[in-house]
């Protein structure tokens, strides 16, 4: 009853969900491409058969690599179908496709309405299902076991503040986390609170990201844009959200350090000439790497408005601001600063990463500040001393390289799925 409700009230919904799309289009015109996707309509499927890995953005997405490539490996006569539900996480995703041509396929996941799941299913039939990290999409999930496909969530994380939206709409998110036949979750943590909302049983198989290798060319890119630079010392304000970037600008114009360089990488593309224009509002000198514009002695603002460089910007600077931990929006991954040697600094707002942050912060790789008011003080301190930076980088990678094997661990309970699904 709790399903059929939640689908009446997605169907009436759709003008809204139109709308929303039309409006998102706006920025980012990729939103209104492939519209027929998000409902269930699709180009011919590979006839070869297909293991389908869902990754709904870009975090999501540059996580699953080490999987997505454990999983080619493994089966070599099967293609990969790679599912998101953002732009930004299709073209992210690409370099799969181009990596291993043939062999990964991408599309929209359809939206949760019970006959877009069932045009889904039967258009690529997949063998089996994996969601990464927090994704419940309850009609998905009935139909797929209605087909008796094996579904897995992997990576599995849930923090308290969802644990506590959950568990408000106990009647819809229990039956389909009973549903799955796999749950492998991050820490043990995020296993009880997996469990407390409805997961049968659950698996500690710690977190994906610390085994993404990062990018040795954006490695050598970043040291490159690094020696250009010079001997100006350099932070990093990485992955920043709405509100944060005039905060960190703050702390950038409050600092008494000469020549100092902000690199400033927000979150979203989309806001990319908002925060431009927000830099330019402060008279602050600025290039932009989108226009091939290189920092020079006049400026104080290099604005990383590309994607996938995010690797290079780490590699570039001598200490990284993890954005989304200033204010209340959980914190973004410090897991691909920690694997490229970067000293990290966070706010108090983690949740989302709890369990890694606070390891990071209790082996001296990361510092914990108590607010925005703090940042600017901070980051001078840490780069005036150059042998506190050499000491947190070598903790950044030895904390880095101390929690990989989730993909292994992961594989291993895959393919009991597998196995399962041919016989």
């Amino acid at each position: 009853m709790a399903r059929l409700l939640y689908s009446l009230i997605f169907y009436v919904a759709q003008p809204l969900v139109w709308l929303r799309l039309l409006w998102r289009g706006r920025k980012q015109p990729e939103y209104r491409r492939h519209v027929g996707e998000r409902y269930g309509f699709y180009p011919p499927a590979p006839a070869r058969p297909l293991l389908w890995l869902h990754a709904v953005s870009v975090g999501e997405t540059r996580a699953a690599e080490p999987l997505i490539e454990a999983l080619l490996a493994k089966y070599p006569a099967h293609a990969l179908l790679l599912t998101h539900m953002t732009p930004t996480g299709r073209e992210t995703g690409r370099m799969y496709v181009e990596r291993h041509p043939g062999r990964v396929i991408q599309a929209y996941l359809p939206y949760d309405l019970p006959d877009a799941a069932a045009r889904f299913l039967a258009h690529f039939r997949p063998e089996i299902g994996v969601f990464m990290e927090t994704e419940l999409w309850p009609n998905l999930i009935a139909a797929a076991r209605r087909r008796r496909i094996p579904l897995a969530l992997v990576n599995a994380r849930l923090s308290a503040k969802s644990q506590r939206g959950y568990q408000r709409l106990h009647a819809l998110v229990a039956p389909a986390f009973a549903a799955l036949d796999l749950v492998a979750a991050q820490t043990a943590a995020d296993a009880l609170r997996l469990r407390s909302v409805g997961a049968r049983t659950t698996e500690v198989t710690g977190n994906l990201k610390f085994d993404v290798t990062p990018d040795p060319i954006k490695l050598a890119k970043g040291n490159n844009w690094r020696a250009e630079i010079g001997g100006r010392p350099v932070w990093l304000a990485a992955s920043t959200r709405d509100g944060e970037e005039a905060l960190v600008l703050d702390a950038l114009l409050r600092m008494r350090l000469p020549r100092v360089l902000l690199i400033l990488v927000p979150r979203h593309p989309q806001r990319f000439d908002e925060v431009a224009a927000l830099v330019a509002s402060r008279r602050l000198g600025l290039k932009r790497r989108s226009l091939d514009e290189f920092p020079d002695a006049g400026t104080m603002v290099w604005l990383g408005d590309s994607m996938g460089e995010m690797a290079a910007y780490y590699a570039a600077a001598d200490l990284a601001l993890i954005g989304g931990s200033l204010l209340p929006f959980g914190g973004q991954n410090l897991i691909e600063a920690a694997a490229c040697g970067c000293p990290v600094i966070v706010g108090q707002h983690t949740f989302n990463f709890a369990q890694a942050a606070d390891d990071a912060v209790a082996c001296g790789a990361a510092v914990r500040i108590a607010g925005a008011e703090d940042l600017a003080a901070t980051v001078e301190a840490i780069l005036a001393h150059p042998e506190q930076r050499a000491n947190m980088k070598e903790k950044a990678i030895a904390f880095s390289r101390s929690h990989q094997g989730a993909t292994e661990r992961t594989m291993a309970l895959l393919a009991a799925l597998t196995a399962r699904a041919a016989r």
